[in-house]
């Protein structure tokens, strides 16, 4: 068995004790929160600690600790982890700065351990199929992408905690939300090599945006246009990724972009494209994301090989994001090494 430890018992901790409880092979050891409250769960066996150092320190059968706190104390957390030489699993997004991603990213090959990135919607049965016929060559030239968030974040959404956007412990719309598209957007068409941007911060009361618009380039030379805002009346309306080249169309949407909208491949006829996207509506999130990255860790910690989702993979959307406000803010293009 490989045994998981959770740190930081907030909303998103439920998704991965669910997911380790899910995964064979997985079994939950531990949690941890400074907030003692917060341990007062129903998990028979499982061992409960306010301090991080303590609970690994008295437990060494600890093999991957997952770490849910807030985003800006992720890399604070992965340094603590990796001193005490386990594997590593940290919510999205990996850090809010580059300094602090890369330093994880150091941190875990000095210490010979894994880092994963929770980037779940690469595993959602559409954008799986969209990422093989890209593999395939099925586009041809690619003239363009779109990634589209808009979703409602209303400001009891904020209030809830007094964390939530603020620069320092959480980010904004992109950080928060639209980083999810970002990293497909990334892994299906490549790297960007630049970004001309504008954001606000229209209707709600934080510090950070709300509301953004950037358009980019990739290296390929293709174009990529992203909307993000949580200021949609009055609930979410659309999540989607598209993708258009020389010999095909696709856009993923629904709400939470798990459908498929636009199939249109060449050599692909309307009754194929029409089976598609039955099959993938009869089971639109296939197995959820995050049950995959954690059975992707311990098939990684077993066999001793780099999990699917890397450090170098989570530090990619941290640095759209930040090149995308930073355009923003300086109303300048700006180019990313």
């Amino acid at each position: 068995m490989i045994n998981f430890a959770i740190v930081g018992m907030g909303h998103i901790a439920n998704k991965h004790i669910e997911s380790i409880q899910k995964v064979e092979g997985a079994n939950l050891y531990a949690i941890c929160d400074t907030n003692s409250d917060r341990l007062e769960l129903d998990l028979p066996g499982v061992k409960k600690y306010t301090d991080l150092n303590v609970m690994l320190s008295e437990n060494e059968d600890i093999h991957v600790v997952n770490i849910c706190v807030p985003s800006g104390l992720h890399a604070r957390l992965t340094k603590v982890v990796a001193d005490h030489k386990r594997h590593i699993i940290v919510e999205k997004p990996m850090s809010l700065k580059l300094e602090d991603s890369e330093e994880m990213i150091k941190v875990a090959q000095e210490n010979n351990i894994k880092l994963a990135v929770v980037h779940p919607n690469r595993f959602r049965p559409a954008v799986q199929k969209l990422k093989a016929e890209l593999e395939k060559g099925s586009f041809g030239k690619l003239s363009h992408a779109n990634a589209t968030v808009r979703w409602n974040r209303g400001q009891a959404y904020y209030d809830q905690a007094d964390w939530r956007g603020t620069k320092e412990f959480d980010g904004g719309v992109l950080m928060n939300q639209a980083i999810h598209d970002l990293d497909l957007m990334l892994w299906l068409m490549g790297p960007v090599e630049s970004v001309q941007a504008m954001a606000a911060t229209r209707l709600r009361k934080i510090e950070t945006e709300d509301v953004a618009a950037a358009v980019v380039q990739f290296k390929s030379g293709a174009l990529g246009v992203i909307e993000a805002a949580t200021t949609i009346y009055p609930k979410n309306l659309e999540e989607s990724i598209s993708v258009f080249g020389e010999t095909a169309s696709v856009k993923i949407s629904g709400r939470t972009a798990n459908y498929i909208e636009t199939w249109d491949i060449e050599g692909v006829s309307e009754e194929e494209a029409a089976s598609l996207k039955e099959e993938v509506s009869k089971d639109p999130f296939g197995t959820p994301g995050h049950q995959c990255i954690i059975e992707d860790m311990v098939h990684a910690v077993k066999e001793d090989r780099e999990p699917i989702v890397t450090g170098e993979d989570g530090i990619a959307p941290v640095k759209l994001i930040l090149s995308i406000l930073e355009s923003a803010e300086t109303g300048k293009k700006v180019f990313i090494q």
